[in-house]
């Protein structure tokens, strides 16, 4: 094996291997099969001036195509939205940009109580008693809520609703199915795009936990979630929400509707989309011991310091995480996403709470407006399904090909959305799109007028 370390002469390299105890190199990687080992040279073209470098990568970067350049209206998860001026600059900061775990928490006092405000205000969006300080984003948070639920209600199985993101799905099975726990999923209503609370009731008996999301997966606002609550509180099981934390400035918020545990995506919350992230994992519970006893994540709690009863910050019930033990630790969530909790913090302390109510009114209006717009289009079902919705809704496609038409949208610089079929076989010429405040009544015009355009 060739000798990357140029530095290392060949005699310091056989004391190395003298001193632990092996004959060369390969031994060390004698774990990794052989059948799949490369066996031949890597094809690397010839080396760049740092000049020629930059002038190449600059070539690839400009085959992409941000929020800048084009009308996005593609949310599924992760909606587009402004980020305020103070939010970065707050970020930006030394003392706040290279986030790492704060162990020494006499030196940490700044981050530590920017931290337990985002606990505190998602606790008041969320209407929880306890939340974290962050996970990684959306998808890890709900499978790790899950598992919570196994260690709290014991093994069995979980119920996931059939209309939760796709990759939030595959991100759950992926955490559960290695425990050998049963994952079902249960219907949406073909015509609302809401649960089926039929379905639940079938196959709610022995689950320990029932995921949801709302608004789901297809923007519809679930209505009966406090029924859901008591079906699943019934059986004994856990009752797990996911939400977009914007919306939680007009909807009822799940504490107030019978949730064990919320998650969702924070990056709303001041993160630009920078094409797939960092996102913000969102995860509060109730306030009772055997929920908080096995939470994932690290929790920042209020206390005294030791030299006269001042008010200071550090990491509480340090028990449940790897550092202390890993072997028995409730996640291995490392350095976590502090810095984007820190946006958070920002974005949420600069709108307040009516402020985020505000924006939530405008973004629920600019959708609204953009759905009688697409109305009025011929060969489109707006909304496709009839269930109410906050940002996002369906558009049904009738006698076009979905995939051309955004196609011919993406030569105009309109990114339409997510087509359904991709993930729902069965939601054939289906169209997810998202609308918030940084589209103006211009810009749906726009994209209302080119598809019809394309529909005519």
């Amino acid at each position: 094996m060739a000798n990357f370390y140029k530095n290392y002469s060949r005699e310091k390299l056989e004391r190395v291997l003298e001193k632990i105890g092996v004959k060369d190199v390969e031994e060390l990687y004698s774990d990794i099969p052989d059948e799949v080992k490369l066996k031949r040279e890597i094809s690397v073209p010839h080396p760049l001036t740092e000049r020629d470098l930059e002038f190449y990568v600059k070539s690839v970067l400009e085959k992409n195509m941000s929020c800048d350049d084009a009308l996005v209206f593609l949310g599924a998860g992760l909606p587009p939205h402004y980020v305020p001026a103070p939010v970065e600059e707050i970020v930006s900061r030394s003392e706040f940009y290279t986030a790492y775990t704060p162990y020494q928490p006499e030196i940490s006092q700044g981050m530590l109580q920017a931290l337990f405000e985002y606990q505190s205000m998602i606790c008041e969006l969320t209407g929880m008693d306890v939340a974290n300080s962050s996970m990684y984003d959306w998808a890890t948070a709900a499978a790790e809520a899950l598992r919570m639920a196994l260690r709290v209600k014991g093994r069995g199985k979980i119920l996931v609703g059939e209309n939760v993101g796709p990759e939030r799905k595959n991100v759950i099975r992926t955490y559960l199915e290695p425990l050998e726990c049963e994952v079902l999923e249960v219907k949406f209503d073909g015509e609302s795009g809401r649960l089926d609370p039929e379905d639940l009731k079938s196959k709610v008996q022995d689950a320990r936990a029932l995921y949801v999301e709302n608004p789901n997966f297809f923007g519809v606002i679930e209505k009966d979630v406090e029924g859901m609550a008591e079906i699943v509180h019934d059986r004994g099981g856990l009752f797990v929400v996911g939400v977009d934390p914007i919306s939680l400035g007009i909807i009822k918020p799940p504490g107030d509707y019978g949730a064990d545990i919320v998650v969702g995506e924070g990056q709303s919350l001041g993160g630009w989309l920078n094409f797939g992230g960092p996102s913000l994992g969102i995860f509060a519970c109730k306030g009772e011991t055997s929920l908080i006893r096995q939470m994932p994540g690290r929790i920042i709690g209020m206390t005294t310091d030791l030299s006269g009863g001042r008010r200071a910050f550090t990491m509480v019930l340090q028990t449940r995480e790897q550092h202390i033990r890993r072997e028995q630790a409730t996640s291995n969530i490392c350095t976590n996403e502090a810095l984007m909790a820190v946006a958070a913090t920002a974005y949420l302390s600069i709108l307040g709470s009516r402020g985020l109510r505000r924006l939530a009114i405008e973004v629920f209006e600019r959708a609204h407006y953009a759905c009688e717009r697409f109305k009025g289009v011929s060969d489109v079902v707006a909304p496709y399904f009839s269930g109410e919705f906050f940002q996002e809704f369906t558009l049904k496609f009738i006698g076009k090909d979905l995939e051309e038409i955004c196609r011919r949208l993406l030569e105009k610089k309109i990114i339409p959305g997510f087509m359904l079929e991709k993930c729902f076989p069965k939601l054939e010429n289906v169209l997810l799109s998202c609308f918030t405040e940084i589209h103006s009544i211009g810009d749906i015009e726009r994209f209302v007028e080119a598809v019809k355009e394309m529909m005519a």
